[in-house]
This record gives structure tokens, C-alpha cells and sequence, in this order.
């Protein structure tokens, strides 16, 4: 029996009607009803939802060069845990991600762990620096063949520079995903500007440094006609921007991550490091504002930015703790605890917004694709009456800096196929 061939029964797909689906080497080969196991072995999906696994445009997985926070095993790990099929992991390594070399290594070594597919997003600069391009025709070339670009943890403020990658980048495809934060206006920043900071004392980080870099490169972004990316938006103006420039016909698309969505900066008056976040946790008007641009597609994707982080970069005063929160085996729960009043919101639209549509982004073309015979297995699936409580310990990422834990979560993966191999069963790791 080949390893990658089951029957799942009686799953609902998309949370509506239930459906077997039979996978054959790797592939959805017929769905439908009371189909006969033959041989194969038979998963009980019966109150289980299936979906096409989750794609997450926006990982950190740390590896080269800080192995003490994350590999690209362990990151591979707690994706798959987390009901992914594919992460695209960001250029901000040691070294950076900014040469055919570097992003063929990130991709071999992803292959290697296979879990999850890994493509390796390049940086737009040399060395994140923001002052020459970097090799951004050779990465896209290369073996890895690098579709997203981006300098994340570094804004790309020189419009000069960011004009010449968006035209450049426009020859192969390619996309650029901006980190939208004006240097200048959020030097020294630590929470979101407002009536709070001014409270805690801490250096305010103001809306509008999010939201000038994103009115000034969708303009950018019309003016050359290519195609523009914005990470973690956090502000209802910037929503207001991102839904102007798509009615202008701008071809921009944008994400939010799970802990804008359902977060906000009254935790930071704990001072617990665990809630230091780039962008900053926000308002709660924010937060609605976010809800509801996802629910009506103005923000296109959900991306984790998942940003592991060694104990004692975190385990110390707020002023000198590093930005960045876990996020891969949360986001599921997350978006689900955050949404669930909102709207408008299926787990169709959830799949869209959490596969189809970030698998469209980055290019992934065997991803994202439909529950459908012919295509990929790739699948997961998720009860909705089991909760999960979130234990640091438990998770499978080398660090520990989540800020969900001791929360419970309204839904639990329970089930992952990769091309058809069962990687995550009962909610554990299959072997």
C-alpha cells in the first residue's frame, strides 16, 4: 500500500456537506458519497471539517544563523502542527537571504526536513541595508525560484530603491512585500502612540508611519504597474489606504497576522515582553477595523510572521526585549476566536484567506488549491468542538514566546495530509 493513499470519511468540506475523499499517491483521486475503503487505510473524519492546508506567507524560521531560536526542522514542525502544507520564510537570517546561494540552502534544507514545503523569500537589499538591490533576478533563477521579495524587519524607506524593485521584480512576476514603518517617525518606539503610552511612559509608535509608506508605495506600485505586497497591517488607516488603492485598480494585496486580530495594546500595561510586537499591538477600534477588512477581502491574507525568540531575548525588561511573537501552531484557533462574531465569515472564507489566496500570492501553485479530485492532497483537518489549551512547553518551536498561553482555543487540528502522507495525526506527529 503505497504511503500516501487513504479514505477520509465523513468530513464536512468547507463546513458544509460531508464528503469522503479518496486520496491515491498523493493525490485527491474522488470525493463524494459512501465510497468504498478498498484497501486503503480509512481516516474517521465524521464532525471533522476538511480544508485545503493552510499556506503562510509570512515565517521566520531563523535558520542560518540563529539555530538557538529556530531551524527550519523545528519551524517545519510546528507548521505542519498548525495545519500548514507551505511557508515562505523571510530573508532576515545570518546571513541574510540575498543571494542565489543563501535562499537555494534555505529551500534544500526545507526539502530535506519535509514537512511542509519551505520557500525562501529573498531580500529586496544587500544585506537588509536598504541601499543596492540585491540579486534579485539570480534568486528568482535560482533552484528556489523565489517569487517574494522583501527586507522584513527593515522597511524599505529609500522610494528610489523601491521604485527599482517593483520594476524589476515586474519582469519574472515577482512581488514585493513591504514592512511598512517610517525609521524616522517610530525611532525608539515601543507601543502604539496614543493615551496609553503616554501613561506607561513608553515611546509612542504613531499610526501614520505605517500609513505614509503604504499610500507612498502603492503610488509607486501604480506608477510602474507591478505588483505590491504590505506585511502585518495594523491601523484602520491603513485599511482605509489599502481599500482605495484596490478600487483604483492599484495591484496591491496585504495580510494581517492572527494576534492584530484579536489582541490589543491594553495588554501591554502587564510590561510582560511577550506582547512586544512589530508592528505594535494597536486599539481596539483598530482591531475591528481589521476583522472586517479581512471578512470583506480588502486584506486579502492571514500571515503568522511567526518570530521566535531565544528565552533571554525575552525573559528580561520591555525596553530591551525583542519584537516578535510564536505563531504557526496558533493561527488556526486564533482566527477562529477572533473572527467568530464577525460578519460574513465562513470556513470558506477562512480558506481563502488562511490557503487559496497567499498560495496565489507567493506563486505556490500546488497549494491552495480546491478540495477537488486531481488535485494535490494536501488537507487538513479540524474539529471544531475540541478546544485547545496553549502550553508553551508543548509546542514544537524551539522558543517559548507565545502570547496565548494558558488561553484556550475554540478548535484543534487534528489531522494533516502532505501530497498525501498523513504528517499530523490525532493532533500529534505521525511518527
Amino acid at each position: 500500500m503505497l504511503p500516501n493513499s487513504y479514505l477520509i470519511v465523513g468530513s464536512r468540506a468547507y463546513g458544509e456537506q460531508v464528503a469522503d475523499i479518496r486520496i491515491t499517491d498523493g493525490i485527491i483521486s474522488e470525493m463524494g458519497s459512501d465510497l468504498e475503503p478498498g484497501n486503503l487505510p480509512v481516516i474517521q473524519g465524521s464532525g471533522l471539517i476538511s480544508l485545503p492546508a493552510l499556506v503562510d506567507l509570512h515565517t521566520h524560521l531563523r535558520e542560518p544563523g540563529r539555530e538557538d531560536a529556530e531551524t527550519i526542522a523545528s519551524g517545519s514542525r510546528a507548521a505542519t502542527l498548525g495545519g500548514f502544507s507551505a511557508v515562505f520564510a523571510m530573508a532576515n537570517t545570518t546571513p541574510v537571504a540575498d543571494t542565489a546561494g543563501v535562499v537555494e540552502q534555505v529551500w534544500r534544507i526545507g526539502r530535506e526536513a519535509g514537512l511542509v514545503d519551505v520557500f525562501p523569500i529573498g531580500a529586496v537589499s544587500v544585506g537588509l541595508r536598504g541601499e543596492a538591490l540585491a540579486e534579485l533576478g539570480a534568486m528568482a533563477a535560482s533552484a528556489a525560484k523565489v517569487t517574494v521579495f522583501s527586507d522584513d524587519g527593515n522597511c524599505v524607506s529609500d522610494p528610489l530603491l523601491m521604485r527599482r524593485a517593483l520594476e524589476y521584480v515586474k519582469t519574472f512576476d515577482g512581488v514585493i512585500a513591504q514592512h511598512a514603518q517610517d525609521p524616522r517617525l517610530t525611532q525608539g518606539s515601543q507601543m502604539n502612540e496614543g493615551e496609553l503610552s503616554g501613561i506607561l511612559g513608553l515611546t509612542g509608535w504613531p499610526a501614520v508611519a505605517e500609513e505614509a509608506i503604504i499610500a507612498r508605495d502603492v503610488l509607486l506600485a501604480s506608477h510602474v504597474d507591478s505588483r505590491l505586497h504590505i506585511c502585518h497591517v495594523s491601523t484602520s488607516g491603513s485599511v482605509a489606504i489599502i481599500r482605495w488603492a484596490k478600487e483604483m485598480g492599484i495591484r496591491v494585496s496585504a495580510e494581517v497576522t492572527p494576534h492584530h486580530l484579536l489582541l490589543t495594546e491594553d495588554l501591554v500595561s502587564s510590561f510582560d515582553p511577550v506582547y512586544k510586537v512589530n508592528p505594535p499591538l494597536r486599539s481596539r477600534a483598530d482591531t475591528l477595523a481589521l476583522r472586517e477588512a479581512l471578512a470583506d477581502g480588502t486584506i486579502d491574507i492571514v500571515a503568522t510572521d511567526h518570530a521566535p525568540h531565544p528565552h533571554e531575548s525575552k525573559d528580561c525588561e520591555w525596553d530591551s526585549a525583542a519584537f516578535g511573537m510564536l505563531g504557526l501552531e496558533t493561527a488556526l484557533g486564533v482566527v477562529v476566536a477572533a473572527m467568530a462574531e464577525t460578519p460574513d465569515w465562513s470556513w470558506r472564507t477562512l480558506s481563502d484567506r488562511m490557503s487559496v489566496a497567499p498560495a496565489r500570492i507567493g506563486r505556490a501553485v500546488n497549494h491552495g488549491r480546491p478540495l477537488a479530485a486531481g488535485e494535490p492532497a494536501h488537507i487538513v483537518l479540524v474539529d471544531p468542538q475540541r478546544t485547545r489549551e496553549v502550553v508553551p512547553a508543548q509546542l514544537a518551536s524551539l522558543s517559548g514566546n507565545t502570547p496565548y498561553a494558558g488561553m484556550t482555543l475554540p478548535v484543534s487540528v487534528t489531522d494533516v495530509f502532505f501530497n498525501g502522507v498523513h504528517q499530523v495525526r490525532g493532533g500529534a506527529l505521525n511518527g
